[in-house]
């Protein structure tokens, strides 16, 4: 699971699952470097995880962060930070040629909701390792989102449609 690091989404209470229940990456954003894909790597080959995850949430800062450097086409931000904010940025820019452009609330969700979409295919196509296991259907990776309103998560991503 690699889940934004903020604190109102603690995996663990989110999915109501105990201590050593869940495999649990915690970055910003829920952005995906290599590290995060080598930590995937290493839970679906040593541990044999089978789903991974990928739940960013509602009001996210980081993407909240990406969308008024967007805006104001500024880079004021601190060189690790700005390597979160370009991380999320692909997914957010196009966004910013629609008319969500003049809806803020809309475009922090639709932003959201393609962050974590870019995320998850970037688990999906950026390993061997991974791709192998999808393949083989030895490994899932979906995309959710978790409302801090109402705590409802929603599976939107990479869920199979049942037949």
């Amino acid at each position: 699971m690699i889940v934004c690091s903020d604190s109102r989404v603690p995996a663990e209470i989110v999915f109501d699952q105990g201590l050593g229940d869940l495999f649990v990456i915690r970055v910003a954003g829920n952005v995906v470097a290599p590290s995060q894909i080598g930590s995937v790597e290493f839970a679906a080959e040593w541990y044999g995880t089978r789903l991974v995850v990928v739940p960013g949430h509602s009001h996210c800062g980081a993407v909240l962060a990406t969308i008024e450097e967007l805006m104001q086409h500024s880079s004021h931000r601190a060189l690790n930070l700005r390597a979160i904010v370009d991380r999320v940025r692909p997914a957010v820019e196009p966004l910013l040629a629609t008319e969500l452009r003049n809806e803020p609330e809309a475009l922090m969700q639709q932003a959201a909701r393609a962050n974590i979409r870019a995320s998850a295919n970037q688990l999906r196509h950026g390993s061997e390792v991974l791709e192998r296991l999808i393949l083989e259907q030895q490994l899932l990776i979906v995309g959710a989102e978790y409302s801090l309103e109402t705590g409802v998560v929603d599976f939107f991503d990479g869920v199979p449609v049942l037949a």
